[in-house]
């Protein structure tokens, strides 16, 4: 007998916390949270060391008298539920009452608030209150938070870099901004403004802050509605898109929520405008009614249920699809460079045949005034690998596959990921090669990434720097480079680089193996020919003798096979020899 005691207030205030809040960005969450339930116009978050040292969040929503405000650090005490019903239709960003009494467990908290009529100021530390007294400030509230679990260091130390922390509420910033385009936020971490948007109701302004103005530049508005559910939102043509599904951004009822199964769908709609390994910018938000939604299923309020979840699926994925048909167009090209070249074909005839402008890399077919047909043979001997056969070039079939022919029957070699195989254990032992010759750029690359730099750019560049690349800061939401190794001089090194800090951005791991292992998939796709290029016969064979160089000649760094054969046993057999 009496084993089991009950628990103290305090200390089941600091397990809650342990629940809520996982570091100084969930504190930074719920303190939003409460500033929108306020009627917040404007919000400011300032920040310090990543938010361990220093919290501050000032709203200029409605305020409490000091009645409310005393009672507002005490568990379970919340003016948003009052009855069971409630419970089943929430309305608000907060509703549990747990936020401020664990903040205020594992930390030293300052609240000054005023609701029109009376101000009060209120100093706890550690869960123990201190002070409560009267005191002038403007309407709405202001709380600061200071010195984050540095009475829990088992929690203090799981911490990561002020660097990564700030970036993780960056993240939270942001995503509060597209999600409540009416609201005006400013972002300040160490003095320096990160994040600012007006709050003008725009959500495209929005997201040309977060993701640039070229992003948003191809930014499609999406509608969609059912008897339950409405979506409004945006989404990017998928000619521009991340390394990572950290663009895809999921609000139900205007809350910010992680949904595995509606990321899923989004994804799906994308598939057959984008490489597998690509993932779409979008921004959805689900309207419904809220007894529709269970959002009290996780304390930090990030899992949700939904009563009626394929039906919403369903919705999100034919609302895209459509849009996406109907909106679909070509990238543009920027280019100054015209090259005219005239490609030859073996043993095929055409009514007329045919030359290609070559555009950076890209051709476009046009209608030639002589024939001329090139019958030369060229025959590919294997020099390294024992495995690979000898084959004979004899065409290409729509821009995508090269054709060869051998003993054993007909190849079809997928160009694209053939080349990317060599290019990928080409540029493997480039950079594990310690002498790295440098190209000084002629006009500096400008490489927009957002605000985020603004946090992270000591890690990107330590990372960028394993792999042969110096970038500086440019502007407040740009990087710049000047040189890069000689050996990408022929890649879209803009492109690399963001795929780079996209990786950086998922994983924060800069571990040199991880990052060469990132940055040898991005430059391999990067370099590679593409689907739809149409090649001579001489690129058609320097495609085959760089893959027969290689170490694993069968496969592309994916997996995906370089080359299939259709035997000549199953020609015979199909054409009834």
């Amino acid at each position: 007998m009496g084993k089991i005691e009950r628990l103290d207030q305090h200390l089941t205030n600091m397990i809650a916390a342990g629940e809520v809040i996982e570091r100084p960005a969930g504190i930074i969450k719920e303190l939003i949270e409460n500033a929108i339930d306020a009627q917040a116009k404007s919000i400011e978050i300032d920040i310090k060391n990543g938010g361990t040292s220093f919290i501050q969040v000032i709203d200029d929503g409605t305020g409490m008298d000091s009645a409310d405000a005393v009672m507002a650090f005490e568990r379970h005490a919340t003016s948003k539920i009052k009855n069971d019903n409630d419970l089943w239709s929430i309305k608000t960003m907060g509703f549990r009452g747990e936020a401020l009494p664990s903040i205020a467990s594992v930390s030293k908290v300052l609240l000054s608030t005023n609701d029109g009529n009376e101000s009060t100021s209120i100093n706890i530390e550690y869960g123990q209150t201190k002070a409560v007294r009267p005191y002038f400030c403007p309407e709405g509230t202001q709380i600061i938070v200071e010195d984050v679990f540095q009475k829990t260091p088992a929690r203090l130390k799981h911490l990561k870099t002020k660097q990564y922390e700030a970036a993780i509420t960056a993240g939270i910033v942001e995503k509060f901004a597209l999600s409540h385009p009416q609201i005006a936020f400013t972002y300040i971490s160490d003095d320096r403004v990160i994040f600012k948007s007006n709050g003008n109701g725009n959500i495209l302004e929005v997201i040309s802050t977060v993701y640039g103005t070229e992003v948003a530049k191809n930014a499609i508005h999406l509608e969609g509605k059912d008897y339950d559910y409405v979506i409004d939102g945006i989404y990017i043509l998928p000619s521009t898109n991340r390394a990572t599904k950290n663009y895809i951004s999921i609000f139900i009822n205007s809350r910010m929520v992680r949904s595995y199964r509606l990321q899923k769908v989004i994804v799906e709609a994308f598939k057959n405008y984008i490489p597998d390994d690509r993932y779409p910018i979008a921004v959805i938000n689900v309207k419904m009614d809220s007894q529709l939604v269970d959002v009290n299923v996780h304390p930090s309020k990030w899992e949700i249920r939904l009563s009626k979840e394929q039906q919403l699926e369903d919705l999100i994925r034919n609302t895209l699809t459509n849009s996406l048909g109907a909106n679909m167009k070509a990238p543009e090209i920027k280019t100054n460079n015209l090259i005219t070249e005239k490609v030859e074909f073996t043993n095929f005839a055409f009514d007329e045949p045919v030359i290609q402008q070559k555009i950076n890399n890209e051709f476009i077919v046009k209608e030639a005034k002589e024939p001329e047909i090139y019958h030369e043979e060229i025959k590919v001997i294997n020099s390294k690998n024992n495995k690979f056969p000898i084959m004979t070039v004899i065409g290409q079939f729509h821009g995508n596959y090269i054709l060869t022919e051998s003993i054993d029957g007909l190849y079809i070699i997928d160009q694209h990921a053939a080349q990317e195989r060599y290019n990928y254990e080409k540029f493997q032992k480039l950079i594990q090669s310690e002498k790295t010759e440098y190209q000084t750029l002629l006009i500096p690359l400008v490489i927009e990434v957002g605000n985020y730099i603004q946090e992270s750019f000591d890690d990107i560049n330590e990372m960028l720097n394993k792999i042969n690349i110096s970038v500086e800061r440019f502007g407040s939401d740009s990087i710049l480079c000047r040189m890069i190794p000689h050996w990408m001089s022929d890649i879209d090194v803009i492109a690399f680089i963001k795929d780079m800090i996209d990786y950086y951005k998922d994983e924060k791991d800069i571990s040199l193996l991880s990052i060469r292992k990132a940055a040898l998939a991005s430059l391999a796709c990067h370099a590679s020919i593409k689907f739809n290029q149409h090649l001579t016969l001489d690129e058609m064979k320097e495609v085959i003798i760089n893959l027969q160089k290689c170490d694993n000649p069968f496969n592309c760094p994916h997996g995906r096979p370089t080359f299939i054969l259709l035997s000549d046993n199953q020609l015979k057999k199909d054409f009834l020899r």
